[in-house]
């Protein structure tokens, strides 16, 4: 169905190919999982296949990439729409329309396809992805995975025979992100969908595929049986690495599986090996200063209660994840926190002095709190990084070099005259965070920050964060990314519909929950372990 032959790209100005003599077919109802290391050229993988490498990015393409027949050469994005359908990394880039079902409609009026056809399309397509409810709302007014699902099913009412995804799953929590995993093995079993997914989240996707797609640092391609591809791969998933540590064989894929290898390591583990003084990723120092005070606080859009009654105290030195399904109101609540919306009721707090931040001049807000949203490079407005670092200065009244000195100890080495728009994700998040800090305001507040990172990037980000809590900021991240909470969160706050289910330490109350639970943690159970290197160490240490 899919057809690399020998295939080479290299960009204009670019000093090394992108791609290097890539050699892949993929089959016909085949599901296949690409890896890599961040920037190591999974999009431009991606974006061959539906001919945007080269008509739309330019470059030279060497070789032959052929799908469904089609030489994409010859064949422009327009030529390839019946036969492949992508969804990009920022769902919000391929949008054309203004609700949720004219957006799945668009695509199949584009192809002339009868309109009795379109609507019974439509319909299937609001109920695989779970998208009824929302089938009438703005899709400015969506949540990140509401906008994922409809991203996805805007193209699968189109009917194509290849589907490719560039992390599908990034902006879904982990129901979510099952329910659309779900729909694509029943789309690849039952109708022989062939999908090509690039995905960082590992642990959710890898022990659905058939085929391993890894690309190394010099763009090469491997290929093959998961377990064999991910044995030595770059990056791999929690599981995965436990299974390499303590040289397990087969290497497990799922927590199932290292569950059922690792029976006798855990029937022979005593209790009295397990570290009671905290865990991994906690901070030691106890929390002191109160520096958020949110005080019974409602939030509404109209007649809607995003936020309800919330009430929480956040205090130096602590991390503190914000977890819910899509929609529960995180972003809302740290948009109120940082003065982008007005409580309804209820009042909030925050910085040294614990002043409103609604309403407040923004020099003086970043001395008391900084956001870094979503889309971390919506921040970014200069042409250079240097004029980044320069201009974040000068808004925060700081020493001049204070953001570039921030920007070296957390990525050190990008060169100032890059464009950000040019920088990996790991790069941006660590410029935005630079510019954020700059001021040095107690609160910092990260909505869904590990988006676009793999996994040696998240755990120089964990770096990163702890650095900041010991140095006195107290940090809150709304993420789905229940690996990123275990090594780094010392508390989780759960909400729901707006309010707080749940507040308290990490292994307490992730460990107690099938939903946000870490792979380790599943895998342990019932010992309270929540990364690998903890549940290693306590087994006996593995390999080096």
């Amino acid at each position: 169905m899919i057809k690399f032959e020998d295939v080479t790209v290299t960009y204009t100005d670019a000093p090394l190919p992108s791609l290097r003599n890539v050699n892949l077919e993929i089959q016909e109802g085949e599901l296949a999982l690409l890896v890599g290391r961040t920037g190591s050229g999974k999009s431009t993988l991606l974006r061959s296949i539906n001919g945007l490498v080269p008509h739309f990015t330019g470059g030279l393409l060497e070789g032959r990439v052929t799908v469904a027949g089609r030489d994409t050469r010859t064949n422009p994005p327009r030529e390839l729409a019946d036969v492949v359908g992508m969804v990009p990394q920022d769902p919000m880039s391929g949008f054309v329309t203004d609700t949720v079902e004219e957006e799945l409609a668009y695509g199949m009026e584009a192809l002339g396809i009868h309109p009795q056809t379109m609507r019974r399309r439509v319909e299937d397509t609001l109920d695989l992805l779970g998208l009824a409810e929302i089938r009438d709302r703005p899709l400015l007014s969506l949540s990140g995975g509401q906008r994922q699902r409809t991203a996805i099913g805007s193209v699968l009412t189109t009917n194509p025979s290849v589907l490719v995804l560039d992390e599908p799953t990034s902006a879904l929590d982990p129901g979510a992100a099952e329910e659309v995993l779900a729909a694509i093995q029943r789309l690849v079993f039952d109708l022989g969908l062939t999908v090509l997914m690039a995905e960082h989240r590992l642990e959710r996707v890898v022990q659905y595929a058939d085929r391993v797609v890894a690309i190394e640092t010099d763009g090469s391609v491997v290929h093959g049986e998961p377990a064999a591809v991910l044995a030595s791969a770059p990056v791999a998933p929690p599981v995965i690495e436990f299974g390499r540590r303590l040289g397990l064989s087969p290497l497990p894929l799922s927590v199932r599986d290292a569950r059922r290898e690792t029976a006798t390591l855990r029937r022979d583990f005593h209790p009295a090996h397990v570290v009671t003084g905290g865990i991994d990723g906690t901070i030691a120092n106890a929390p002191t200063e109160l520096v958020a005070d949110i005080d019974h606080v409602s939030v509404t859009y109209g007649n809607f209660v995003a936020v309800n009654d919330i009430a929480l105290h956040l205090r130096r030195g602590e991390i503190v994840a914000l977890m819910g399904r899509n929609g529960s109101g995180k972003s809302t609540l740290l948009n109120t926190m940082v003065g982008l919306r007005k409580a309804s009721l209820g009042r909030v707090q925050i910085g040294a002095t614990l002043a409103n931040p609604y309403g407040m001049e923004g020099g003086e807000l970043l001395k008391h709190v900084g956001l870094v949203p979503q889309e971390a490079g919506d921040m970014l407005y200069a042409q250079t990084v240097t004029g980044e670092c320069e201009a974040a200065d000068r808004d925060a009244n700081a020493e001049p070099g204070t953001a570039r000195a921030l920007l070296d100890q957390f990525a050190p080495g990008i060169n100032g005259e890059t464009h950000p728009r040019d920088l990996s994700e790991g790069q941006r998040l660590s410029l935005v965070l630079a510019v954020v800090l700059a001021a040095k305001p107690p609160v910092v507040l990260l909505d869904e920050p590990t988006r676009g990172l793999d996994y040696p990037g998240k755990r120089n980000f964990t770096r990163v964060l702890q650095e900041l809590a010991r140095d006195g900021h107290c940090i809150m991240l709304a993420t789905h990314d229940v690996e990123l909470v275990a090594a780094t969160a010392s508390r989780v706050v759960i909400i729901a519909d707006g309010e707080v289910v749940a507040d308290g330490p990490t292994k307490d109350v992730v460990a107690s929950s099938p939903m946000f639970a870490p792979q380790i943690s599943k895998v342990m159970r019932p010992f309270p372990f929540l990364t690998v290197d903890a549940a290693v160490e306590a087994l006996g240490g593995g390999k080096p």
